[in-house]
């Protein structure tokens, strides 16, 4: 009997989208009228039932329009996009949104969302120049040598390493290569395969679930709503600085437990498997941490630096950013002494792999489309607004994370994820 395997992200997005065209026949219509931060002249714009009018931009114009946003929000660049003006729902006529209109959705997404789609590409080609170096490689076998005799340090600087790379950048199937590497060193400090695995996997999943620069969620979901990523960060930091903390007491938790017992782990029955298997030598071709890699690593992290640092205080954007990756690619090639056709390969091959996260955010992006060509996101705002509305915030809050819970099983993508809701 052929197994059945679960859709992809793209396949259930498509089915949400087809969903929401369906909806626009049964959704009432309504819109919020809206309003928008004009730069050049210092005005806010609002549009009415069709009509535009310009206001002055003050604190004051905020207030009478019930708006409880500082200014500086939209003088400084973190509100960028329309925003729905309080108390100003009306019903609309309707427009459902056809077939056609359903088909061409993705390719509106994609051309809507190409300026996060092309930072995701040149980030994957920036990856796919920094895996053909082996630096992440020679790295990690470079602490492992290093700290013989003392892993539990090695359990922390590899769960603080890999959850670093999920909040900046996303680090997550990648780190599956680490594993064949991390289990033998932990097998012979008498730990068991475990504790490997989870130093990778709960270190990849705390890092990308408290994103602070990781352009795969944090980023394409601010874009999304319209707001500047680094709206939060602060408070990001915080929350990925305790989790992982937390996550690292647990591992040496467990850790500490199985090498005073090695009954304990609860792969016990697979002991001497895994012994046999990750306790000879290793046919994994062992790459030297040299100087010329330390520079690659020292390259790689400032990239991410400089992003970061060009966002916040330069006011950069979505150009400027993929620039910082493809300069950034430029150097480790140039360093590494990649030749040209490699370079191109590896830079095209690492794009392409982010090719399905590239179609992932499109499609997302076609649904909020659908939604608003078929003037049905005002209303699902409106009466969400309403249901909420006076609900304890540590309610919502907690709410909001069952909803998420249970998407997640649909759509297993924080790409596609960010940009749908």
């Amino acid at each position: 009997m052929k197994k059945r395997k679960f859709p992809s992200a793209q396949t259930i997005l498509l089915v949400i989208a087809a969903f929401v065209a369906l909806l626009t026949w049964v959704i009432p219509s309504g819109k919020y009228d809206s309003l928008t931060y004009n730069k050049l002249d210092n005005t806010f714009i609002i549009q009415s039932k069709g009509k535009t009018r310009l206001i002055p931009a003050s604190q004051k114009s905020l207030e009478h329009l019930n708006i409880k946003i500082p200014l500086e929000n939209f003088t400084n660049g973190a509100i960028y996009k329309p925003i729905s003006i309080p108390d100003t729902y009306e019903k609309v006529a309707a427009n459902p949104q056809g077939f056609f209109e359903f088909v061409q959705s993705p390719i509106k997404g994609i051309i809507e969302a190409s300026d996060v789609i092309f930072l995701v590409l040149f980030i994957g080609g920036f990856i796919g120049i920094m895996n053909i170096t082996g630096a992440f490689d020679a790295g990690i076998v470079w602490m492992s040598d290093v700290l013989i005799g003392r892993e539990y340090i090695l359990i922390i600087l590899t769960t603080l390493l890999v959850a670093l790379g999920g909040t900046t950048f996303g680090f997550g199937e990648e780190t599956l290569a680490f594993i064949p590497i991390l289990i033998p060193v932990f097998i012979a400090a008498k730990y068991d395969a475990m504790v490997g695995i989870a130093c990778v996997f709960l270190g990849s999943s705390v890092g990308s679930m408290c994103s602070t620069t990781n352009p795969f969620a944090t980023i394409i979901a601010s874009d999304a709503a319209g707001i500047s990523w680094t709206t939060g960060l602060y408070g990001r930091v915080v929350m990925f600085c305790v989790c992982t903390t937390i996550s690292i007491l647990y591992i040496l938790r467990y850790a500490k437990r199985v090498k005073n017992d090695a009954a304990k782990s609860i792969i016990f029955d697979q002991k001497e498997e895994m012994e046999k298997l990750f306790g000879g030598s290793s046919e994994t071709k062992i790459i030297k941490l040299n100087y010329k890699l330390r520079i690659i690593i020292f390259l790689f992290t400032t990239s991410f630096i400089v992003m970061v640092i060009g966002v916040s205080v330069l006011h950069w954007w979505f150009t400027e950013m993929a620039s910082v990756f493809l300069v950034g690619a430029l150097l480790i090639g140039f360093v590494a002494k990649i030749n040209e056709s490699d370079f191109v390969n590896a830079f095209s091959k690492g794009a392409g792999e982010l090719l399905g996260v590239a179609f992932i955010i499109g499609i997302a992006r076609g649904v909020s489309i659908l939604m608003k060509d078929g003037y049905i996101s005002d209303t699902v705002l409106y009466n969400t607004s309403a249901i909420t509305e006076g609900m304890n915030k540590g309610v919502f809050v907690n709410a909001l994370f069952f909803i998420y819970n249970g998407l997640s099983f649909f759509i297993p993508s924080s790409s596609g994820m960010a940009v749908l809701s």
